[in-house]
């Protein structure tokens, strides 16, 4: 197998919930994947774990710095002749208490994070596929259905995710004239370590406690797999997956 011959992508936060899900289902599907996170053992453990040999590999990556994020790209062009998909997915959650007491550093490490590193990401993806040849190729953002409605007391993650949707439809645009298609997709209620505190009772709009639904986070990874496998002709702009049952459409 050449490398340079696979369709390669890059998937950030690739060790844990659902960037390992999506690296899973495009590694199973033959893509060659570069998995990108901040701890080099989880994306060690992936690659192990997908059995795809050489079409798997770790790229330690601080998304929050963007001397990290360009040379991950530089290492993934040099391996494999360049980028098809970037599945820009790392992210964190709010600090804990409410956000009235939290520092201005918890507030900067999650913008860092959600929303400086995923443009770090969108904006060295456009430079290599813009370079590239044949060019273009598909950047998926992870929204999360925060990304539209909030939570009780998520200011910083839902405000990094709003501001990621405003990314992803102004990219799509930026992008035609490239051959770049941008979508998003929104999550909610996958079962990941991020997510795990919803099945044993969240704070809900009016006040109460409640478990909520999930689905396997396999699901979302799928999910991720069709929006990467469609023609660059085509493009999914905003793809929401939830568990069914979840509150969120309506009143519940």
């Amino acid at each position: 197998m050449s490398e340079k011959t696979s369709r390669v992508a890059i998937v950030t936060g690739a060790g844990t919930g659902i960037g390992r899900a999506a690296a899973l289902a495009l590694l199973d599907d033959g893509w060659t994947v570069a998995l990108a996170g901040r701890r080099p053992e989880p994306l060690e453990a992936v690659a192990d774990e997908s059995g795809a040999g050489a079409r798997a590999f770790a790229v330690p990556t601080d998304v929050a710095h963007q001397p990290s994020v360009q040379a991950l790209f530089t290492a993934v062009v040099e391996r494999c002749g360049r980028v098809d998909l970037l599945f820009n997915n790392a992210g964190v959650s709010n600090p804990p208490g409410p956000f009235e007491d939290w520092t201005a550093e918890q507030w900067k490490g999650v913008v860092d994070i959600n929303l400086n590193g995923m443009f770090y990401c969108l904006q060295q993806a456009f430079r290599t596929m813009k370079e590239q040849s044949p060019r273009g190729g598909r950047i998926i953002n992870n929204g999360s259905i925060s990304a539209t409605t909030p939570r009780p007391n998520s200011e910083a993650y839902t405000a990094t995710k709003h501001a990621v949707a405003g990314l992803t439809k102004t990219a799509s645009l930026d992008g035609r004239k490239w051959d770049i298609a941008v979508g998003q997709i929104d999550v909610g209620n996958a079962m990941t370590e991020l997510a795990a505190r919803m099945a044993k009772g969240v704070p809900q709009a009016n006040g109460e406690i409640a478990i909520e639904p999930m689905m396997d986070v396999k699901i979302v990874g799928q999910s991720v797999l069709y929006m990467a496998n469609l023609p660059l002709e085509a493009n999914v702009l905003f793809h929401t997956v939830m568990a069914t049952k979840m509150p969120f459409v309506g009143r519940g």
